[in-house]
């Protein structure tokens, strides 16, 4: 049986066309194709029954709870994995003189680390800190990062080795010694990390000292793009993990500003996430809160709503909430000229839960009971009705998404734009349906 593999001639536009000027299908020989994938194998392994698979799929299979070989249906008295050089040589001889018909060749595998060399590099890094040297303790995380890089199946072994705890404790204690004398260490140790955070309550309380939290401050402050994500990308699992700790982050100075200045500043989607996860979380915090208003986060985050993807605007919207539970965050978010357009254009556009977080903040906006002080607000209710409210709030309750609370709010405010819709001139009737995000 031959599989055939088209040759994708806009890859190569100097590959031959047949006399006839068709397109040739390539053949890979059955001994190259891994028997579970199907797939030419990339890094070809033998089990103990003769059989020869690639690396992923019988690493899966056995992963799974399997215990036979998927062809001989043997069970496998011996769970080594011996790498097949020969037919790996074999495929990549294949792949070269294929190269015309836009077969790439395969890349040499590297070895896998085993559990043994992951746990060896987290015993040096835990000597290198029992001795403060942070030389070997530096060579060790090196190690470990390029480890990581290699394989997925490298990353998962390096962190059930205990790799998060180690690193954790590393980085408070050179954090404690001095972080101008091993900024280069603990820059490496705050990059793993990122993938190899500790779980449980031992590897986390390393990570919410003083001299922590100091030192991922100061990163996220770096010129460094790279380094500061890292940093705000640690900040993030820290206080979404622990309630305790969130008061000890928010009471740092300076916190708010190098976290608005992420929003501010963007160096990538995942930074801009882990940032707005980061205040969504310390906004409990009044004092923080009313840091991160003086810095304009009503102004900042209404702006990245405005063209933001789903997961994006979801977050968004959930820090607006959070944020117009105050009486000061609401105070804000009226002053803004553009909270209620943008608001408006969110619901039903997005997804279910960015429609329910848009109508939350509309009704904490205009309905929360504790509102008596605030301005008059005539005027946003008209520019609510104005952008299509009534509408939308409409076509919501027809599509029967939302719960019981959010449909309470819906007709709440239903009742009040309602009774201002007269004193509109011209109320905006076009809807567009097609945006709508039908419940299951």
């Amino acid at each position: 049986m031959a599989l055939p593999w088209r040759r994708r001639a806009q890859r190569n536009p100097s590959s031959r066309p047949d006399a006839c000027g068709l397109v040739l299908d390539v053949v890979v020989p059955a001994h190259f194709r891994c028997p579970i994938s199907l797939d030419l194998m990339k890094d070809p392994v033998t089990l103990c029954t003769g059989i020869t698979y690639d690396r992923e799929s019988i690493e899966q299979w056995i992963e799974s709870g399997n215990g036979t070989c998927p062809v001989t249906k043997r069970e496998l008295t011996d769970w080594e994995i011996i790498p097949n050089h020969v037919i790996r040589k074999m495929i990549q001889a294949w792949c070269v003189e294929n190269q015309g018909y836009g077969i790439e060749r395969i890349p040499t595998p590297r070895i896998p680390v085993t559990s043994y060399e992951a746990s060896e590099a987290c015993r040096r890094i835990e000597a290198g800190v029992a001795l403060g040297d942070a030389r070997r303790c530096g060579e060790a995380v090196t190690r470990i990062n390029m480890w990581e890089k290699e394989s997925e199946r490298n990353r998962r072994c390096i962190r059930e080795s205990g790799a998060g705890v180690v690193l954790a404790t590393a980085f408070d204690s050179f954090a404690w010694a001095s972080i101008e004398k091993h900024s280069g260490l603990l820059e490496e140790i705050l990059s793993s990390l990122t993938w190899a955070y500790p779980n449980g309550h031992d590897g986390q309380d390393k990570l919410e000292t003083s001299a922590s939290l100091n030192c991922i401050l100061r990163f996220m402050n770096s010129d460094d793009l790279a380094v500061r994500k890292n940093a705000v990308l640690v900040l993030k699992e820290i206080v979404s993990s622990s309630d305790g700790c969130r008061e000890t982050v928010s009471a740092f100075e300076g916190m708010a500003e190098a976290l608005t200045r992420i929003i501010r500043e963007p160096i990538c989607p995942a930074s801009t996430n882990a940032s707005l996860a980061s205040i969504y979380n310390l906004t409990s915090s009044r004092t923080f809160l009313t840091r991160a208003l003086e810095l304009g986060v009503i102004h900042l985050t209404l702006d990245l709503l405005v063209d933001s993807d789903k997961g994006t605007c979801e977050r968004v919207l959930a820090v607006l909430d959070k944020v117009c539970d105050s009486r000061e965050g609401r105070e804000a978010a009226l002053r803004h000229a553009l909270t209620m357009p943008i608001l408006v254009k969110k619901i039903l556009r997005v997804s279910n839960l960015a429609t329910e977080l848009s109508i939350s903040i509309i009704w904490k906006l205009l309905l929360r009971k504790d509102n008596d002080g605030l301005d008059d607000r005539t005027p946003t209710i008209i520019e609510a009705i104005r952008v299509g409210l009534f509408q939308k709030l409409l076509v919501f309750l027809q599509i029967g998404c939302g719960d019981d609370g959010i449909k309470k709010k819906v007709k709440d405010l239903l009742k009040l734009v309602n009774s201002y819709k007269d004193k509109v001139d011209c109320v905006d009737s076009s809807l567009d349906l097609k945006h709508i995000n039908r419940s299951p």
